[in-house]
């Protein structure tokens, strides 16, 4: 390897001479997107974990928490976790599938997360319609409808954002490297709302007032 010094560049051929573009060394547009919502979507959700651990510090003092012996389900909503954990996975396998330019392993990979993600969605529909309180009864069932109710609709969301890619991959001549950003945004976005959901679930469910 040859190496120059600082005083020869001038003397080389101007064909070897390479101007640095600043553009090879920017961030994608879309990933620089990406971060800035996510990071949004973080401050947003805080707002409400900040708020619910507020009113829980309030109220659980004079009538302990959950109010009035409201009744939650922390198994079987235990079982909805851990089915989105596992679409948290299938998301991932679909994505690892993708890099190979493996556009019917991508395609099954991700229908795979999209029911993974309906049944846990339709399991909280399940559960609210089991629950014995309304919304409106105090801070407590407020603060538990708004919270799930939520992130329910982040999921219906994300599964909005698989039938899209889904259809744009099918009949997509280039599947593979131009698709992939596409496809690891909305697997960001996937990971994201699960992360949030075990922060949720471990609050509401696991870690009661009494």
């Amino acid at each position: 390897m040859t190496v120059i010094a600082p005083g020869e560049a001038s003397a080389l051929p101007p064909q070897a001479v390479r101007p640095v573009n600043p553009a090879d060394y920017r961030p994608a547009f879309l990933n620089v997107g990406v971060i800035v919502w996510l990071a949004s979507e973080l401050m947003f959700f805080s707002g409400l974990f900040a708020a619910f651990y507020t009113l829980r510090a309030a109220d659980a003092q004079a009538t302990g928490w959950p109010t009035h012996g409201d009744k939650i389900d922390a198994v079987t909503v235990g079982m909805a976790t851990i089915i989105l954990l596992i679409s948290s996975f299938t998301m991932q396998m679909g994505v690892h599938r993708a890099t190979k330019a493996d556009k019917a392993g991508f395609l099954g990979w991700l229908a795979m997360t999209f029911v993974l993600g309906a049944l846990f969605d339709g399991m909280q529909l399940s559960d609210y319609a089991g629950r014995n309180f309304p919304v409106y009864q105090d801070a407590w069932t407020s603060c538990f409808y708004v919270l799930t109710g939520i992130h329910a609709l982040h999921v219906a969301g994300g599964l909005m954002g698989m039938v899209i890619m889904g259809v744009r991959s099918k009949f997509s001549k280039k599947f593979g490297h131009h698709t992939l950003p596409a496809i690891e945004f909305l697997s960001y976005y996937w990971h994201f709302v699960d992360i949030v959901w075990i922060a949720l679930y471990a609050s509401i469910f696991l870690l009661r007032g009494h």
